[in-house]
């Protein structure tokens, strides 16, 4: 009979036996594919079991499959270790997969009668029947299954179980470890920095083969050796002293020494380091920075080397800034003279023939200075000596402006010329609003020139900006219908003096700049240029630009437009559809209501249909140059029919048709504008026909000089050119001032220094003269103006034009600049203003603290008033009539507001009628008007009689101007038209 507590110790015994047999096959295993044999075999053969498999995950399958097989050497199980090794489990089947599912160990007492043993046929066939497994679990995963079999059917023993869960679970923890080991060591030994592990007694304890490889020393030779004997003499103190840091617990970072290679050569180290104390070494890591150290010492001389050069380019850049500064005087001085000369000649007495002679010197001069312009502008781009300026500007009108250029060049083509900006794009922005006419000239003039029939259309509108970019972004496209260009010539357009071939240049001429120049404009402006063509069809330039958004709306342009043309119904007449699209969204943005017909007929049949209804058209705007049936035609058929006769209409002629404007008059038109049409011009024609308030105002340039001036001058002028001295004492004789001319600035002071009794009103230097140069004259002119004597004002005149020379200038003690070739208008209204404003007697003063002279208002500017009706004085005659019949109405409506307070029905009068008395080029009035209505929108009156009675002053002089000037129609009836605001004589009041 079996003693229970006998075999109780057995089967205890025996479990201890095969954990400590496990733990033995552990130790002596370095890897898990040696250590599993030996597993199964301690196991086994400690229970006395005699079969054991080892089985591992396929992780990419998801499968277990079975990796080593033991079976006790007295016995064997072929078919079931061949079944084994063939066979592989899903998670939940088999002995394997239930544990593999678990996670806990599992077992069978015979696994001939388990539903659940794939195995049990070939098991039942060897003997084979109890079974047990348990995983091998590494943080709660099960990393692999052992299981294990006996011949004989064994009943479940718990203990055994637990025994085995707790074995499983050591033996991942071993191999965790041991893998991390393989890890550790597999970094140090394949590692391409140096690793070592110091000791504090100057001797290193671990080297991997990164310094075999490096310095070529063996690990022998390294380890027996203090590591001081491989460190360059020179960098050993400085390395004693990382290593006392080291020692005193300390980390040492970004270390950097010498250690000699055994060839004898000399190699750059970079050290981390840490120590452990309490085991007396340091870890230190080293990187071979020698490559780096002699690219450093090779950048550091390529740096010296590149500092040289930049002196020498800087030097060179003077140099060349010098040459182009003394080109472009040498230049420009001879071109002013020509420029100068012929302008004059051409206001004298001269034969037809003369008068073509010189128009052609002139015509000549003008080409040569735009090619000097441009050589010069791109030498100054491509000295980054070119600066953008940052001002407020109207994008409207600087695109009109510039596509209007070119006009007269699209005209004599016969080609449609337009531009379009979308309604998006904001009113002002804040840029260069020249360099922007620059590069948009540019673009159209080429695409104008290479264009024989069809259409140049300049198209504007926003871009959306990218994350980084600020301000407002706006796309520019031109397109044309020209000649195109060929796919392999694209590239070549925006290089400097290129075309797209030879044969270009010599049939359509130009030097090739022009895209170049507008390129860096553009990339100078933040954005890019590109092309997109082909032969044949055309070409669309793009350029994008970056602008600042504008503070505020300038006072000449408001959103809204005034309601008196809301709704207006604009018939629009043009073959053209573009133009047609165009001008439909002009009228629309000021919500007006425009119709579009490409015909005269279908016109005419769409204003005899409208006309009997409650939706006849207001207004016709039509072009006069279409197929079959021209604009004045339809004029003419509008003239004759009974009901249409009363619709104003506006014609669009081309620039240089100067026959239209004797058809107009005969036909009664309206109001003529020359394409393609400006926003503002369009608006203000509407606003002149409905008389409404012009809102929509183009913008000005600098005031013009007045017809007259306000008092002869006195000016002394220091000029070392003859002939520019002569042309510039002739312009200022005709306006009759007095010039004293000398030749040098030396001259010029001495002429200063002798006018004391008789001062100078003004002075204008020539910036280089020999003995003493404008800059050095007005410095000593400056520095003789104390003790109360008046102040000269100074105009810098000179030919360099290049950037800086105006601040220079102003630096000097100028007061204002000039460049050549002189422009007569500019010079005689520079003039002008800064002697009036300097004024007679005035103590001298800052520059900086001169007013902004402002050109004093004249009566009556014919000039002006023309130009609104284009030429037409029959036109104006109308309008003055108008304007007569509508004023006095206007300054009683003004009257009677004011006496009642009411400021707002004051202010809009004084607007209303501010707009309709700048159509007549009533100056003066323009501005009384503009003064009273500024004291209204403050919204009180406080002043309002004194500038109505100024304003009615300046209205009736007017009157006689207009009668001066023969612009007034004879009265249909007896008497004679009264001055704006008169009371008929004798009335009651």
């Amino acid at each position: 009979m079996t003693n229970p507590e006998a075999s109780g110790r057995d089967a205890q015994s025996r479990r201890l036996t095969a954990e400590h047999a496990t733990a033995r096959a552990l130790v002596s295993a370095a890897s898990m594919d040696e250590a599993a044999p030996k597993i199964l075999e301690a196991i086994c053969d400690s229970l006395g079991w005699e079969h054991g498999a080892f089985w591992t995950i396929d992780r990419t399958a998801d499968l277990l499959r079975c990796a080593e097989i033991w079976n006790l050497p007295s016995v064997s199980f072929p078919e079931f270790d061949a079944i084994s090794r063939s066979i592989a489990f899903q998670r939940g089947i088999g002995l394997p997969g239930r544990v593999w599912a678990s996670g806990q160990p599992a077992w069978i007492p015979d696994v001939t009668s388990d539903t659940n043993f794939p195995r049990s046929k070939v098991a039942a066939r060897e003997g084979l029947h109890a079974a047990f497994g348990f995983p091998i679990l590494l943080r709660g995963e099960v990393q692999s299954v052992l299981e294990f079999f006996s011949r004989e059917i064994r009943k479940p023993d718990a203990e055994l179980l637990s025994m085995l869960s707790a074995v499983g679970h050591q033996i991942g923890i071993f191999l965790d470890r041991r893998r991390a080991q393989e890890e550790l060591d597999r970094f140090f030994q394949l590692s391409i920095d140096m690793l070592c592990i110091v000791g504090f007694d100057g001797y290193f304890k671990r080297v991997n083969p990164a310094w075999q490889r490096i310095l070529g020393y063996t690990q022998e030779e390294l380890l027996s050796r203090p590591y001081l004997d491989f460190v360059h003499p020179d960098d050993r103190s400085a390395t004693v002293a990382g290593a006392e840091h080291l020692s005193e617990g300390k980390e040492l970072l970004h270390f950097e020494n010498r250690y000699l290679h055994k060839d004898g050569t000399m190699r750059w180290l970079l050290w981390t380091a840490a120590p452990i104390a309490d085991q007396q070494v340091i870890y230190g890591a080293a990187r071979d920075i020698t490559e780096r150290k002699e690219a450093e010492a090779t950048l550091a001389l390529l740096v010296r080397e590149l500092e040289f050069s930049k002196r020498r380019a800087e030097e060179a850049t003077e140099a060349k800034s010098a040459f182009l500064a003394n080109m472009s005087h040498e230049i420009r001085t001879p071109l002013n003279a020509i420029l100068g000369m012929t302008s004059l000649a051409l206001g004298t007495r001269l034969t037809a023939e003369q008068r073509d002679f010189i128009t052609t010197v002139k015509s000549s001069a003008d080409a040569l200075l735009e090619i000097v312009n441009d050589v010069l502008d791109f030498s100054k781009i491509e000295a980054r000596r070119l600066d953008l300026e940052r001002v407020q500007f109207d994008v409207r009108e600087t695109v009109g402006d510039a596509v209007k250029l070119l006009a007269f060049r699209a005209s004599e083509k016969g080609l449609e010329l337009a531009y379009d900006v979308a309604r998006d794009v904001p009113d002002a922005l804040v840029g260069d609003p020249g360099r922007l006419r620059q590069v948009l000239i540019n673009i159209v003039g080429n695409a104008v020139k290479f264009t024989a029939a069809g259409e140049v259309l300049v198209r504007v509108a926003t871009r959306q900006p990218g994350d980084d970019d600020r301000g407002v972004h706006l796309h520019f496209q031109v397109s044309d219908t020209g000649i195109g260009i060929p796919g392999d010539k694209v590239a070549h357009v925006f290089e400097a003096f290129t075309q797209a071939d030879a044969s270009t240049t010599r049939r359509y001429g130009g030097t090739g700049l022009g895209l170049a120049i507008a390129r860096r404009l553009v990339e100078l402006m933040n954005g890019r240029l590109w092309v997109e063509s082909e032969v044949g069809l055309g070409s669309t330039f793009h350029f994008t630009a970056a602008f600042e958004p504008a503070s505020d709306t300038p006072a000449a342009r408001v959103a809204a437009a005034p309601r008196e043309l809301e709704g207006l119904r604009v018939l629009v007449v043009d073959d053209n559809a573009t133009n047609r699209r165009i001008l439909v969204e002009m009228l629309a943005s000021w919500h007006m209501a425009p119709t579009a017909v490409g015909d005269a007929r279908a016109a005419l049949l769409a204003l005899q249909r409208a006309s009997p209804t409650a939706a006849h058209f207001h207004a016709v705007i039509t072009d006069c140059q279409m197929p079959e049936v021209d604009g004045f035609t339809l004029a003419r058929w509008i003239k004759n029919d009974a009901r249409l006769r009363g619709i104003p209409l506006v014609m669009l002629t081309s620039i240089g048709q100067s026959e239209d404007a004797s058809r107009l008059r005969r036909l009664g038109i309206s109001a003529y504008l020359t394409k393609p049409v400006k926003h503002s011009d369009l608006f203000n024609t509407f606003a002149s026909l409905f008389s409404v308030a012009t809102r929509l105002e183009a913008a000005e340039d600098a005031p013009p000089p007045t017809p007259r001036p306000r008092r002869p001058l006195r000016v002394l002028v220091a000029e070392d050119h003859a002939v520019n001295r002569k042309l510039v004492t002739t312009i200022l004789n005709k306006r009759g001032h007095t010039v004293e001319a000398v030749e040098h600035g030396a001259a010029a002071l001495a002429a200063f220094e002798a006018s004391a009794d008789q001062p100078f009103d003004i002075a204008i230097m020539d910036f280089e003269m020999p003995e003493l140069g404008g800059l050095e004259a007005t410095k000593a002119i400056r520095q003789r103006e104390g003790d109360g004597r008046r102040r000269l004002p100074i105009v810098a005149l000179t030919a360099h034009a290049m950037e800086g020379d105006r601040q220079r200038s102003l630096a000097a003690g100028m007061d204002d600049y000039l460049s050549k070739p002189i422009d007569v208008d500019r010079l005689i209204a520079t003039v002008e203003r800064l002697a009036d404003a300097n004024g007679a007697g005035a103590p001298a003063q800052d520059a900086a603290s001169l007013p902004e002279a402002v050109a004093p208002a004249v009566t009556f500017d014919a000039d002006a008033a023309l130009r609104h009706t284009g030429g037409d004085r029959d036109l104006l005659k109308q309008l003055i009539a108008l304007y007569r019949a509508d004023a006095p109405m206007s300054i009683r409506k003004i009257a009677r507001a004011a006496k009642a307070g009411d400021a707002e029905t004051v202010r809009i009068a004084a607007h209303t009628l501010k707009g309709s008395v700048a159509t007549v080029g009533g100056a003066a009035g323009r501005a009384a008007a503009a003064r009273l209505e500024a004291i209204a929108r403050s919204g009180s009156l406080d002043g309002a009689d004194v500038a109505l009675a100024r304003l009615r002053t300046e209205l009736e002089k007017l009157e006689h101007e207009f009668h001066a000037a023969d612009l007034v129609a004879p009265a249909r009836r007896a008497g004679v038209r009264r001055a704006p605001g008169r009371r008929r004589q004798g009335r009651r009041s």
